[in-house]
This record gives C-alpha cells, structure tokens and sequence, in this order.
C-alpha cells in the first residue's frame, strides 16, 4: 500500500516561514553583539522583539533605541522589511535576480502572500510590487534626512530617515527616538514638526493601501470608473475611516492631550493619530494619557487596520465594508448590496464575518485573561490585544509590565494576527470533511 506524501497547503508554507524568519531573528538578537549591555538578551525579550518586527507590530518590552546596538537595529530592520514585502516577495526578487522562473507552486504560494486572486500576471505584479516598495521608502528616507542631518549628523541622520522610513512603510511603528526624548516616546520629539508628521503619514498611507490599489492606481492613473471596485472601496473607505477618525479624536482630546496646543497643532496631532491607528503604531501623544473615549475610537481604528495586499494588520477596509454593505441592504430588504454598480457575492460577507469574529474573539479572550491575571484597566488591555492581533503596535504603557504568560499571549496574538487567523486556522484544519447526512433545517429565533 502506497502512502500519499503529504503536501503542505500555501497557507502552512506562509505560516512556517514566518515561524522560521522569528527564530532565526530570536538568535540574532540573543547574540551579546546585539544588546547595549553587552550580554545576551533574555529569550522572552529577545522572542518578543523579533515577532513584533516580523509581524511589522511595533509592541516592545525594551526600548529599540537604548536597549539594541547598531547590530540589532540592523536585524530588527530587516525583519521589518522581510515580514513587511512577505518572505515569499522578498523570494520572488532573488528570482528575478537569478533570472530564474518561479515554477507553479511558488507562484500560488506568491497569490496567496500578497492576497490577491489571479495567478496570472504574478511576477510582473511582484516587480511592481518590489520596484514601488524600495523607491517609496528611498524617497521618504531622503525627505527624513532632511529633518534628522542638521539634527543627529549626517550618518546618524541618514540612518535614522532610513530606518523610519521602512518602519512607516511596512507599518511597524519601531522608532530610534529613545535616545533623544526619552524610553519608549515614538514620535512625540517631532509633535509640532509639520513636515516629518506629512512624510511618516504618506509612507503610512502608501503601505497601507494595498498592492493591488497601487496596480490599479498606476493602470488606470486618475479615471475613477476605470478602477476595481476593490480599489474604490479601499480608498472611499479608507478616506472615510482617516479623516472621520481624527475628527473624533481632535474633538475628544480637546481639553485633554490637545489643551495646550494652537488649532493647527490639534489638527495635526488628531489627523496623525488616526493614520497611525491603522496600522503603524507611532503616536506623538502619550497614549495612556488619552481619553477612555479616545481610546475606544483608537482602538475601533486599528481593529479595522488597513487594506488587503498591504503591509497594515487588522481585519481590513474592504472586510468592513462588506459587512457594513450587508447590514444596510438588510435594513432594506435586499438579498445582496449594490455599490458602484456591481453586486457582493454571499461568500464576501461570510468571508468578512469570518475574519472580524475571529479577531475580535482572539482580542478579547486575550483581554480576559490579562484583566485576570494582571488587573490592568480594561481600556488599557484592549487597546493592547487589538493592538497586537492588528499588528499594529500602539500601547497605552502596559507591555513591558506583562508578565511572562502575558507576553507569550500577546506574541500569539501578533503572529496570527500576520499569518491571518482565518486562514492559520483553515490551515490547521486542511482536510475538508463533507458531511455524510444532511440534517433537517429547523427555524430558530433570532434577535
């Protein structure tokens, strides 16, 4: 009797490849070489950095400016860009390099990393995808340096524009600050800065629109019924979710964070907020000094994240959309919602209710027992677990003071949150089982 070899699915390549990427960059940052002290990292901090950084999150138990060397600031870049691109176009790219061709699995691997649907046309959209990447972080990178040179000096300088740069883009929120206003500050010395707030927003938006946007963007340039219907649903709602959010945010911290700043400064500071929401993790407020209002809309934001295809985290645009789409159509009495002359298929919304129950039911049961263990006010622990299973890395203070299961907890909650907790499932669970009888259909009551 012959025996089948067994065949790992797409989604468990993915999955293991980022399992081996956070080992890998756990060593390095072990290593004495990559610790300001000179000794080698303990493993729960060194673990925790790495998977924050290959899952583009942002959350730290130690400050990333004091607490690493030049060493470990270089490892902990490249998991950024690794976990930002994806290990399988970051592949793609040596391919290319080589002039080799991908054969078919790779490819599908490929579709599915970058979540679009067609196999075809695979390695040009990772070209696109490759080529647009470095030349939007090349060009924040130099625009940075303009600020940080006069500043930090001109290696200093360049490094750091380099530095944050690919973190604003890949959406990580890890920042070389720490140094100049204090552990863990992110972007607050650069409140009032108009011109860093604008570049660090633009790269944040950029990666976190999708590649497939930016395809259809570059294609059709500025004829709007050209575009997708994906494409349009990202950017109305993505428009939407950006400025409608800092407008709450700018009029719930008015007399709070806001109260000693001119209207422009509110402005800026509320519009950046809710860009980094979704998902980059800067701020340039103390977040744990926000208020429990604030916090629930922050919160709110990052649970959403950015697009499909993008470097952001969270359950994505389009996955609200469609469940927003849905519930308007069924106030109304519609089988299936219309927007811009195209009809949502069934399977959008149960997809779209998957992915949110998934996430929401991750973030809280984490909650839960953080609230249980540590006694953390509430606010605080949501913005943390929606913060890491969204990859998103804001925190109201509470991650150096997790305890050891808590930390583990929310390294889970950052992995699946990357992977995708849907399909990590899905993968876990491979064989499709039909069921042999089909029971009888019995009405319950609802509502």
């Amino acid at each position: 009797m012959k025996l089948k070899k067994s065949k790992l699915s797409h989604v468990q390549v993915i999955a293991i490849g980022f399992l081996l990427m956070i080992a890998v960059g756990t060593a390095l940052l072990m290593l004495p070489c990559a610790s300001a002290d000179g000794h080698s990292a303990p493993f729960r901090e060194a673990f925790f950095t790495a998977t924050s950084a290959s899952c583009v999150t942002g959350l730290v138990l130690r400050d990333t400016a004091t607490a690493w060397t030049s060493f470990g600031h270089v490892v902990i870049l490249l998991m950024i860009q690794l976990g930002g691109l994806g290990f399988m176009t970051v592949a793609t790219l040596f391919y290319l390099l080589l002039n080799k061709r991908m054969g078919l699995r790779q490819r599908e691997i490929m579709v599915e990393s970058i979540n679009t649907t067609q196999i075809g046309g695979i390695m040009k959209l990772s070209r696109m995808i490759l080529i647009g990447t470095f030349s939007f972080e090349a060009a924040g990178a130099l625009l940075l340096s303009i600020r940080f040179i006069p500043i930090y000096g001109p290696g200093k300088g360049l490094w750091y524009g380099v530095f944050h740069s690919i973190s604003a883009f890949c959406n990580a929120g890890f920042d070389l600050l720490g140094g100049m206003g204090g552990a863990f500050c992110s972007m607050v010395p650069f409140r009032d800065d108009v011109f860093v707030n604008l570049v660090l927003m633009a790269l944040i938006t950029l990666g976190g629109l999708g590649f497939l946007v930016w395809d259809d963007l570059r294609v059709n340039g500025l004829h709007w019924r050209r575009y997708r219907l994906h494409t349009k649903l990202v950017l109305v709602t993505s428009a939407i979710l950006t400025f409608g959010g800092a407008l709450l945010i700018m009029l719930l911290e008015w007399n709070a964070t806001g109260k000693d700043l001119p209207f422009g400064g509110k402005v800026l500071t509320a519009l950046f907020a809710s860009v980094s929401a979704r998902t980059a993790g800067f701020n340039t407020v103390d977040l744990g000094a926000q208020t429990d209002a604030t916090k629930l809309v922050t919160v709110l934001l990052m649970l959403v994240g950015g697009s499909p295809g993008s470097t952001a985290g969270g359950v994505k645009t389009v996955t609200v959309a469609t469940i927003v789409l849905f519930g308007i159509a069924s106030f109304r009495g519609q089988e299936a919602p219309t927007v811009f002359g195209r009809r949502l298929s069934e399977t959008a919304r149960k997809k779209a209710c998957n992915v949110l129950f998934f996430n929401a039911g991750l973030a809280i049961a984490v909650s839960v027992l953080l609230c249980g263990m540590q006694g953390f006010d509430l606010a605080d622990v949501l913005m943390e677990t929606v913060s890491a299973i969204s990859t998103v890395g804001s925190s109201a203070g509470i991650t150096r003071d997790l305890s050891p299961l808590g930390s583990y907890a929310v390294v889970l909650l950052m992995y699946l949150g990357r992977v995708g907790s849907v399909s990590f499932a899905v993968a876990l669970l491979e064989r499709k089982a039909k069921a042999p009888i089909r029971y009888p259909e019995e009405t319950i009551i609802v509502g």
